[in-house]
């Protein structure tokens, strides 16, 4: 017996589209986007597409009209909800730019909630392009199948970070200087609801250390005995609190 092949097959690209999605409704791509679906992945009239907005969910859509730069496509039902993210908030301080882009992504794909861009005195960098940050996420995305994306927020110096920092969110303090074992920290399963505080490729300063720890929500925390580069110990720190918080698992 011929089996029916899957619809929609595992190569149908799938692409993220800032406004509301709605089955039945049709849509015109252009610019990038429909360069890669015209002349890279080469679509004709009837190929399918999925979309997901990072407000409603993911959809199939079927191209309908094909032009030298653009396209339109009919979505024509829903795949699936906007998944729920896990309360989990990344607070980056400014690293070079290439490894700052490699935090947005690989946290894009491991699933926290928000992005939060800090500046510290030993910061290389002083400003953040958040379009270029956002796009590293929207690609994330795009490959590992997520239908949310995290928000972005603005930049902020530490001092005002820690002043307006909320009272019912943890703040895990990874400190090369030590701290309580992560892992320990997260058995209980009391912190779904919290941050994690990556410095510098130079480190907190005396002050800010001093300043972080008196913090009344803030925990430092250890990530083992070798001292990490900035990028490898926030995906390490997302990864352990991913693994652990049962709230994650559902």
């Amino acid at each position: 017996m011929v089996q029916t092949p899957a619809w929609p097959p595992h190569s149908t690209p799938r692409l993220f589209v800032d406004e509301p999605l709605s089955e039945g409704s049709e849509i015109r791509i252009a610019g990038g986007q429909a360069h890669y679906l015209l002349h890279v992945m080469r679509l004709k009239e009837g190929a399918p597409v999925k979309l997901f907005d990072d407000r409603t969910g993911e959809y199939l859509a079927t191209v309908t009209a094909t032009g030298k730069r653009d396209l339109m496509l009919n979505i024509e039902g829903k795949l699936r909800e906007r998944e729920a993210a896990p309360d989990l908030w990344l607070c980056q301080a400014l690293i070079k730019k290439d490894r700052l882009d490699w935090i947005a992504e690989k946290s894009c794909e491991l699933g926290i909630a928000r992005f939060v861009p800090v500046l510290t005195q030993r910061c290389v960098a002083d400003k953040l392009k958040e379009d270029r940050l956002r796009c590293q996420m929207i690609e994330a995305a795009e490959q590992c199948e997520r239908t949310a994306l995290p928000e972005i927020a603005e930049l902020s110096k530490l001092d005002a970070l820690l002043r307006d920092w909320p009272s019912d969110r943890t703040l895990l303090f990874c400190d090369e200087r030590g701290g309580s074992p992560l892992a320990d920290v997260l058995k209980s399963g009391e912190h779904a609801k919290s941050a994690i505080l990556i410095g510098p490729e130079g480190g907190f300063s005396d002050g800010e250390n001093a300043a972080i720890r008196a913090h009344p929500q803030a925990m430092p925390v250890s990530l083992g005995p070798n001292i990490l580069r900035a990028d490898t110990a926030a995906i390490a720190a997302i990864a352990v609190w991913m693994a652990l918080i049962p709230t994650n698992k559902g």
